[in-house]
């Protein structure tokens, strides 16, 4: 539930109230009983506890890794020509 801050229009005394977003404004002063006005306020900011947040927290992980899920880049195992025009094959016989 927020707190509103509000002020009387006659005697300028500033106060807060605790209410929950439904409830009706106070139109009521309580210290001299004539209509108060409810100011508008900054609010609260945002606090973040905790061991830490980084901007990769709630990304996928294809658009921080590069696609592939993992955070090494994979290595191919394709098939590499010599000089000479002959195939050699990574895989050993």
């Amino acid at each position: 539930m927020p707190t509103y801050e509000y002020e009387c229009k006659s005697c300028n005394h500033r106060f807060e109230e605790f209410q929950n977003i439904t409830d009706e404004p106070i139109k009521v002063c309580p210290k001299c009983g004539k209509t108060v006005r409810r100011l508008i306020g900054g609010g609260m900011g945002i606090i973040f506890k905790g061991s830490g947040f980084y901007t990769t927290d709630y990304k996928r992980s294809s658009a921080v890794t590069g696609g592939n899920g993992s955070s090494k880049p994979k290595e191919s195992k394709t098939e590499s020509k010599t000089t000479s025009g002959e195939t050699k094959s990574s895989s050993k016989d």
